[in-house]
């Protein structure tokens, strides 16, 4: 009765504003905004939107309700058409609608329409936007970009009534459900509405761009503060905020000139995951058949691991069985390992990335554990993002301390299997460790400063090494104060290094204060602490100061005064790199654009010594004024520099 009811209001309306339609061939039609009901029957329907005007005229829907495939949809608007129609070989409660989006499609709302062999009907509306700005006005970052990366649960706390959603308006009781700031392993209450609080003082700092850590569902029973074990890759975690305090965040960070940049997972979702219950197709996961005759008894015991040896995507020589090990094992049991060489998945994930790339205004996509899924799919997954988007930027996370494996996942690299990657840059790891180690060691002919000398020699191998995304720590590693077991001068040392060299500059918040993990090192709780400040009744407020020890206020003063010189250099950004040799203990380094020159000098020597600058004529710096870019003095550069004690100077022709 209920759709007969409908079914006669419907056409009700379109006799009324029969006059007004427009009818073409194929079916298709037009349909006037009087004769429009919206109607929502259908459970789930991803992507839950789309736009037109995109390179690809391709769209695939997920349909997911109770014996959908029973059914038969059909669409009745202009330039719209389906082109074809999937069941699922596992559940018969999906349908795949591939449709075909003509450049005459106009932006607006339709319903598909679904009806079975009984005559039962379901309604579903669906909508095409319209653009909010040119593919080519999405600027992703590049190396004139810092990076603030940020553990957004331990970040700030800006709003306390989203720490439990059991008070969440629309969203039912969800699995971890409290808050306790004394485990490190718990959520903390950190959320979206605090980053956006505290953007003036990331911008102030000198960054550029924000990088939160996953903020979409994590619905799991434990660990879910961290993000990467998504259980709905179309929803804000309601314990983070919503999708309007997401796009705010994006439109806030543009009114500054900063970028957001989406941290993303293409290779694992998380068990709880709402299609873990229902999967689609026999094969939507690895190892599926394992996973589902263990599913009531389900733990560490019976899981298909990965073997993590992720050489196996380059090594010529590698076995079929270790190259399956790496690209289809699970990264732990609580995520299962989605497999990318079943089509619809593979679709479903480059849609996922395109829709939150559109939706969120983002400035640029961080792809996790990227040497994990299959790699034809990720340079299928890249090449249609950056088709669509040619100015965008996507760095992969290769936990590699190899250039050669660094190098071969970034665009332009001359791999001998003829593999293009389409991804603009991949972490850089080696010298992440290259700068830790020679700042650290003792000096010596093949230890000490010749690491970042030799470390920077391999940058012949990269296709561009300004588009390397270098970083001094994150979220998976001890804190870089931790690295140089508390050693002040040693970090700023480092910080200057690779904010100086030639790449894109990323830093894990808190780095500012010299927050550090030394209680349990290598600890990731501990590594991704409090920001302090960022809760009532903190007692230490880093935002403003307050209860910061002298060494902390001196260390967030020179971090300020680094990222925004960075930040107005030419000459870091895009400039020439020269260097030369380490000698007794020092290292120099510079970037030269025009009349712009930057000096990196890196002092070990904890007594005063003289250099002699003769050797390093070809710089054409003699006779010419120089200011610190830390204390501001000005100097005359001459034939020798006296360096008083061990540290840091950072010298540039700008006045």
């Amino acid at each position: 009765m209920k759709n007969k009811l409908r079914s006669l209001s419907i056409c009700m309306l379109i006799l009324m504003s029969s006059c007004k339609e427009k009818t073409n061939t194929e079916n298709t039609t037009s349909v006037s905004n009087e004769s429009f009901v919206e109607i929502n029957d259908i459970k789930k329907i991803e992507p839950p939107n789309w736009w037109i005007g995109f390179k690809s005229d391709s769209l695939q829907l997920l349909v997911k309700h109770p014996s959908i495939s029973d059914y038969k949809p059909s669409i009745t608007y202009s330039g719209l058409s389906i082109e074809n129609v999937t069941k699922g070989n596992n559940s018969n409660n999906y349908l795949f609608i591939d449709l075909v989006i003509s450049e005459t499609t106009s932006a607006g709302k339709f319903n598909i329409n679904f009806k079975n062999d009984k005559g039962e009907e379901l309604i579903a509306t669906y909508e095409l936007k319209e653009r909010i700005k040119s593919a080519e006005d999405y600027i992703g970052f590049d190396s004139s970009d810092a990076i603030y990366l940020i553990t957004p649960d331990r970040f700030v706390n800006g709003i306390t009534a989203n720490d439990t959603p059991l008070g969440i308006e629309g969203h039912p009781e969800m699995l971890e459900t409290t808050t306790d700031k004394t485990n490190d392993y718990a959520r903390h209450g950190g959320d979206i509405a605090g980053v956006t609080k505290y953007i003036d003082y990331i911008h102030d700092l000198g960054f550029t761009a924000v990088w939160p850590q996953p903020l979409l569902t994590n619905d799991m029973h434990q660990g879910s503060y961290h993000g990467y074990a998504v259980t709905d890759l179309y929803q804000i975690d309601p314990r983070f905020g919503t999708i309007e305090e997401y796009k705010d965040l994006s439109v806030k960070l543009k009114e500054k000139n900063m970028k957001l940049v989406m941290d993303q997972v293409a290779n694992h979702c998380g068990l709880e995951h709402w299609w873990m219950k229902d999967l689609p197709f026999k094969d939507w996961v690895n190892f599926q058949e394992n996973y589902e005759s263990n599913i009531k008894n389900w733990n560490w015991e019976v899981t298909k691991f990965s073997n993590h040896r992720r050489t196996t995507n380059q090594d010529i020589y590698a076995s079929k069985a270790d190259r399956k090990g790496n690209n289809e094992g699970w990264f732990v049991d609580a995520m299962p390992d989605l497999n990318q060489r079943n089509p619809f998945m593979a679709k479903y994930i480059i849609q996922n990335s395109i829709w939150w790339v559109e939706t969120a205004q983002l400035g640029g996509i961080r792809q996790d554990t990227y040497p994990y899924p299959d790699k034809d799919f990720m340079s299928d997954w890249a090449g249609a993002i950056m088709t669509e988007y040619p100015n965008f930027s996507i760095v992969g996370e290769e936990w590699s301390y190899n250039p050669l494996l660094i190098g071969y996942w970034q665009e332009g690299a001359n791999n001998r299997d003829g593999y293009d990657s389409n991804l603009k840059s991949s972490m850089d790891f080696a010298m992440q460790q290259k700068v830790v180690e020679g700042i650290k060691e003792k000096e010596s002919w093949d230890k000490g400063l010749v690491k970042i000398y030799e470390g920077l020699a391999n940058d012949f191998h990269y296709a561009s090494p300004k588009d390397i995304m270098v970083f001094e720590g994150n979220h998976d590693m001890s804190r870089i104060f931790t690295q140089m077991d508390g050693d002040i001068e040693n970090t700023k040392m480092a910080m200057a290094t690779y904010s100086v060299m030639p790449r894109i500059m990323q830093m894990y918040y808190g780095t500012e204060i010299l927050m550090n993990d030394f209680a349990k090192p290598g600890d990731h709780g501990l590594i991704r602490t409090d920001f302090p400040g960022g809760w009532q009744g903190d007692t230490v407020n880093a935002f403003t100061g307050e209860g910061l020890t002298e060494d902390q206020k001196n260390m967030q003063s020179f971090i300020k005064k680094l990222f925004n010189y960075r930040k107005n250099s030419k000459a870091i950004h895009e400039g020439k790199t020269v260097h030369f040799a380490p000698f007794v203990g020092t290292y120099f380094m510079y970037r030269i654009l025009g009349d712009e020159i930057v000096v990196l000098i890196l002092n070990k020597n904890e007594d005063i010594i003289t250099i002699d600058l003769n050797y390093q004529e070809e710089m054409g710096l003699k006779g010419k004024t120089l200011k610190n870019v830390i204390t501001g003095e000005t100097k005359l550069w001459g034939d020798v520099i006296e360096l008083k004690s061990k540290g840091v100077t950072i010298l540039t022709t700008k006045l």
